[in-house]
């Protein structure tokens, strides 16, 4: 009878694959950053150094606030395609995580991302237990929130300066999206 191989994702579609975050990714990770400096310019800024993704995925590993999730292409041989982080995780009577997620230059534009998103809510929603996801997002950025959108986030208000990024306070909108709501 022939083996089966155990597949290294925690879920997977057709054409992504969901796995953890892990130190020997570092290198694939930040080339990945740096050549998409232009498509997340000015809204997110992803470790692009051997020493800065060492302290970020560290947080991820070991807070248990947060969880960091990569997509993966399964076409490609697994190559990384964005990443989803759900960071804030608040348990008891509130089970709820604030997500923030970008797409690598190499994969941009293929639905990678929404199949990679709708991935990491099931599993939030499953596994995690969680009850609500939250994404802010800067009102201009139109791909961040069309990504929010198809995946079946709903706009709940607006934050003025709500965080801090490159350099200045950044007005944010406020999508959620709870188990109920799942379609």
């Amino acid at each position: 009878m022939p083996h089966s191989v155990p597949s290294p994702y925690l879920a997977e579609g057709p054409r992504v694959g969901l796995r953890p975050f892990t130190f020997e990714d570092g290198a694939e990770f930040t080339a990945r950053a740096r050549e998409s400096k232009d498509l997340h310019h000015p809204w997110l800024f992803p470790p692009d150094t051997a020493d800065a993704y060492r302290a970020y995925a560290k947080r991820l590993i070991d807070d248990p606030a947060r969880a960091g999730f990569l997509i993966c292409e399964k076409d490609d041989g697994g190559a990384i395609a964005g990443f989803v982080n759900i960071n804030n995780i608040v348990r008891d009577g509130f089970q709820s995580g604030a997500l923030g997620y970008g797409a690598f230059a190499h994969a941009a534009g293929r639905g990678l991302m929404s199949a990679g998103l709708d991935l990491v809510v099931r599993h939030a929603f499953g596994p995690m237990r969680l009850h609500r996801l939250e994404i802010n997002v800067q009102p201009g950025n139109a791909a961040s929130i069309a990504l929010a959108r198809r995946c079946g986030f709903h706009l709940e208000g607006f934050s003025p300066r709500m965080l801090h990024i490159d350099g200045a306070w950044r007005d944010h909108q406020r999508w959620a999206l709870t188990r109920e709501m799942l379609r």
